[in-house]
Order: C-alpha cells, then structure tokens, then sequence
C-alpha cells in the first residue's frame, strides 16, 4: 500500500493541474484563450458587418447563473427564430463572479446563430468578476449602433460598490445620450431597473430624468428579478422592460422599428 500512497498526491496534482477547464488552483485568476476576449466588441462587429433591416428584431434573455442546461434549452428555443439578428444578455452571466463560470455561459452561447452582446449583473461583480468581465466581454459601460438605433450598455449595480454615488455613472450616461447626430431611437440596457432597491436611490431621480427627458429615449431593457415586468413606470413615456431568468425558463422576442415597439415574451 505504501507505494499507491506515495503516488497518489502526484496523479492528484496531475489532475488538479492540467484539467484547467474543470478545476482552478486559484478560483478567481483570470486565463483566457483564443476567441474568449473582447467579447462584446467582436461580437458587435459581427453584427453591424451584415446590413440592419427597416424592423428589426432581437431577443432579451439574462439571469444564467448556475442555469447551464436551462441556458443550453435557450440556445435551441432562440435558433429556431430565424428573423432576429442578435441577443442581448441582461447580466448575472455567473454567480460567483469566476472566470471559469464566463466561460461556461459563452460555450453554450456560442452556439447562437446570431452574435450576443452583454451587459454586468451583480453576480458579476462578486470577488475578481470586474477583473474578469473587463478581459472576457469589455467595458462595463458602451455603446453601438445598428440601423436606426442607438444600444446604450450601461453598469447599474449600485449595492455592490455601497450606493457610494458612482455606479451608475450618470455623467457618462448624459454623454452618450447626447452623442447622437443622427437622432437614432436609443435604448439604455441594464442589469438592474433604477425603481429597484439595489439601485442608488440617490442617483434614481437623475437616471429617470435623463431617460425620461430625451425625445429619443423610449425603452430601456434590464434584468435582475427575475420575473417578467413591463411598463410605463416614470409615466414619461419611456417603457421599462424586464426580462425573467433562465432558471425560470423565459425570455422576450423585441420588434422596434424608428418610433415603435413590440414585446413578445416566450417560454421554452
């Protein structure tokens, strides 16, 4: 027996060691390979290299967490709408914040006919997730356009950094609401909606009127609770969709064309 004990440790540390995509010596370092950075900016490019059609159509999902098989169902519901031309993911890609729970959600995700794009949830910022997120998807805050629109992305989840007056960045917000020449329909996507109580209430007021003060803004999108919610909640003409999770087994089917919008929530 004494031989089998002394080899032991060394076949752990073997296994331990080069079975990177199932174990990590240290949880919250950050190694990525080919094809797993910068992820939202490449898969923006993809989208705005095939022409934006006059209504156009996309889908809103979030909340994936620990929901892997749930997400893999998804990805076999989302493939079979042949008309939309991209997914957009609400936040709390992980639950722990870990590098390796990332790259899980973009495995099953990959395989989307069309690109998705994604904005930080607060699951997402737990331990090295910031660290993470920035190396594996990008800036927190940012912004494309595509057609007659403008798609803002913008970091919402205030508790995580103590309602401390910076989260969200209001100011880059306001700049971004007002680089818009071409007077394209803007929709600000977020993880947590500003009427929910991890979002600033000091900064709520503002966020809204910004929003709410903008003859271009119409919708906003977001994630969070879990539950599908829809409505005119400032009563300033500005549409607060929120989409449910993965766990709960739901997401919602977008229409918006110059002026308009429709709102399609779907089970799978």
């Amino acid at each position: 027996m004494k031989p089998v004990l002394r080899f032991l440790p060394f076949v752990s540390l073997l296994f331990f060691s080069s079975c990177d995509s199932l174990f990590l010596y240290n949880p919250n370092q950050v190694t990525l390979h080919n094809g797993e950075s910068n992820l939202n900016a490449r898969n923006v490019a993809a989208l705005v290299s095939q022409p934006p059609p006059d209504t156009l159509r996309f889908i809103l999902m979030g909340d994936s967490q620990r929901w892997y098989d749930e997400s893999e169902e998804f990805v076999k519901s989302a493939n079979k709408h042949r008309d939309i031309s991209f997914v957009l993911h609400a936040g709390d890609i992980s639950d722990f914040g870990l590098s390796q729970e990332f790259k899980w959600v973009n495995r099953i995700l990959s395989k989307l006919h069309v690109p998705y794009m994604t904005v930080i949830g607060n699951h997402d910022i737990v331990a090295n997730g910031p660290d993470a997120y920035r190396k594996m998807f990008g800036p927190m805050n940012y912004s494309f356009e595509y057609g007659s629109h403008k798609f803002i992305f913008i970091n919402t989840n205030s508790r995580e950094y103590a309602f401390d007056g910076t989260v969200p960045d209001v100011n880059w917000l306001r700049k971004e609401l007002a680089d818009n020449p071409e007077n394209k329909d803007m929709i600000v996507i977020a993880h947590i909606p500003p009427y929910d109580n991890d979002f600033d209430k000091n900064l709520e007021k503002e966020y809204g009127e910004l929003l709410g003060n903008n003859p271009n803004v119409h919708m906003s999108l977001y994630g969070h609770q879990h539950s599908f919610n829809d409505g005119e909640y400032y009563k300033d003409g500005v549409r607060y969709v929120v989409t449910t999770s993965m766990g709960a087994r739901g997401y919602l089917k977008i229409k918006v064309w110059k002026g308009g919008q429709e709102v399609e929530r779907i089970n799978f």
